[in-house]
């Protein structure tokens, strides 16, 4: 039974963490745009660091 009233505050404790960093990134706008994130996986040019030497 003590090992509940020590278990029970860190498990909301660690329940309350993980809300508050959900709630940040909501406010960043982590989840804007969900959809380019998978576009750009697969589009085929490369970035203008992907040169390798060849021309």
């Amino acid at each position: 039974m003590s090992h509940l009233l020590f278990l029970i505050p860190i498990a909301l404790g660690l329940g309350a963490l993980g809300l508050a960093a959900f709630f940040w990134s909501l406010k960043n706008g982590q989840y804007d745009d969900l959809d380019g994130a998978a576009q750009r996986v697969l589009d085929d040019e490369q970035g203008p660091d992907a040169s390798n030497g060849n021309s």
